[in-house]
């Protein structure tokens, strides 16, 4: 892998990063199902182009990371929260997450917030890992909350302060 660069996802990269998402979906770390025919689009009213960080080597997106608000209320205006997370298969373990995860907190930061958020699935234990060893902590644990291929899966809330 030659040079990894982070950057603001543009709108022409809307066909890429909703090819990446479908590629790399898997229970262990979706709520969602598997997508299928039409696909939902990748960019919406709440996910602007702007939002989403990408992670790019020899022009190719290897992975991204969303930013935005967990509310709309003026009350939580001040906190950001991650809604979805991404490394192709091929560029785990290379640093490319750890990337993403620090230039989406400078960036929160950047954008005036106090305290990052982010929810993952209880049995997503490299992303927690990884969350860890970035100053994230667990904040609360929803029991049982999913019920995804079969079993029951506890959603964790992390957070940090900026």
């Amino acid at each position: 892998m030659s040079q990894l660069s982070i950057r603001h996802a543009l709108p022409d990269d809307e066909e890429e990063l909703a090819r990446l998402d479908r590629a790399e979906w898997s229970p262990l770390h979706e709520v969602l199902p598997e997508q299928r025919p039409p696909y939902r689009p990748f960019f919406d009213e709440r996910h602007l182009p702007g939002d989403t960080l990408v992670a790019e080597a020899d022009r190719r997106i290897l992975g991204y990371i969303r930013l935005a608000f967990p509310t709309g209320l003026e009350a939580n205006a001040h906190v950001r929260q991650i809604q979805g997370f991404v490394v192709s298969g091929e560029a785990r373990g290379r640093g490319v997450g750890r990337a993403l995860i620090r230039a989406v907190t400078e960036e929160a930061r950047r954008r005036g917030a106090r305290r990052l958020s982010l929810r993952v699935l209880g049995h997503n234990t490299p992303a927690r890992r990884l969350y860890e060893s970035e100053g994230f902590a667990v904040e609360g644990v929803l029991p049982e909350e999913w019920l995804l291929a079969g079993e029951y899966v506890d959603d964790v809330i992390m957070g940090r302060r900026l």
